[in-house]
């Protein structure tokens, strides 16, 4: 059964992205994090109440709440982390890089939970690896200029096209912090799994997004950003309201396999979601795979699904 909510995770993980890139085009990616978070916490704790497993709260031993104040804590990073590559990078490269952190968590599930690191998953690991390498690197100038219809002249001098000519200002400073994405969510895996042993997935789920909660708006506070709600516009609101159910549906799912599969499998099946991820970039932003990334996008699946042998 827990399979099943493995690739409910990795469908609903899939529109997640898409959606809040569509709601931070014109909004501050913290602000957003915080927006979103609020839909997120009502779903959550719907769920909590629907399911009738409000009553667990009272059973919460203190090192199960310190564990999952620890995961709400890495996931708050996690997302701060990821919507801000969102807003400056493609999808089609920041997911790769995000999804990388199926790596760090079998590594950290062999370290703290002793999931084993089989001949297997050690051919796996490479294939991953090697798969985000291709997916993230550059298109050559002239194939990139080409694929939008325009002369190489002048693609190197990024006329007529912004958001290029602001991509190279942010330069790499998308991988950074979408790599930051995958070192806080490997650690979000781990922890969770600790916290949720002998908790309700849903109450579990609920209670670490009010520590994201909190950790999101207090980001929104310090970076003084909090005025720019207001030119938030209807269109971007829908987007980051429906992101946030996107989100709840996939905690709640991947929380709920987590809870009763081992970690190191659970998390690939979610990773899956980068398929979803880059059919819905190209039909909602005209994102194109290059050759390179199209083999890099195989081998991650590939050896996704060979972690299911």
């Amino acid at each position: 059964m827990w399979i099943f909510f493995a690739f409910g995770s990795a469908v609903f993980a899939g529109l997640t992205s898409i959606l809040a890139k569509a709601g931070i085009r014109d909004t501050d990616s913290n602000v957003a994090t915080a927006l979103r978070t609020v839909v997120v916490l009502f779903f959550s704790w719907i769920m909590v109440f629907v399911t009738g497993s409000f009553d667990g709260i009272y059973g919460l031993d203190s090192k199960t709440l310190i564990f999952l104040v620890l995961s709400g804590l890495a996931t708050g990073a996690s997302w701060l982390c990821y919507f801000h590559a969102l807003q400056i990078g493609d999808v089609n490269k920041v997911t790769p890089v995000d999804k990388s952190s199926t790596i760090l968590t079998m590594i950290l599930a062999f370290l703290f939970l002793g999931e084993p690191i089989t001949w297997l998953k050690g051919i796996c690991i490479v294939m991953i690896g090697a798969g985000t390498y291709l997916m993230i690197q550059k298109k050559p100038q002239a194939v990139e200029a080409a694929a939008e219809g325009m002369p190489v002249t002048e693609s190197k001098a990024g006329v007529g096209n912004p958001d290029r000519s602001e991509r190279k200002k942010t330069g790499s400073v998308w991988f950074l912090y979408a790599a930051g994405s995958a070192l806080f969510a490997s650690l979000t895996s781990i922890l969770g799994k600790v916290g949720i042993e002998g908790v309700d997935s849903n109450l579990g789920t609920a209670i670490r997004t009010i520590v994201v909660l909190i950790m999101a708006w207090l980001v929104v506070g310090v970076t003084g950003k909090m005025h720019t709600i207001k030119d938030i516009d209807k269109k971007s609101w829908v987007f980051l309201a429906l992101s946030g159910c996107a989100t709840g549906a996939s905690w709640l799912c991947y929380y709920r396999a987590l809870q009763t599969g081992p970690a190191s499998v659970v998390v690939p099946i979610d990773k899956l979601s980068i398929v979803l991820t880059v059919i819905f970039a190209y039909a909602a932003f005209g994102e194109k795979l290059s050759r390179r990334a199209l083999i890099g996008l195989l081998l991650i699946v590939a050896g996704t699904l060979l972690l299911l042998v």
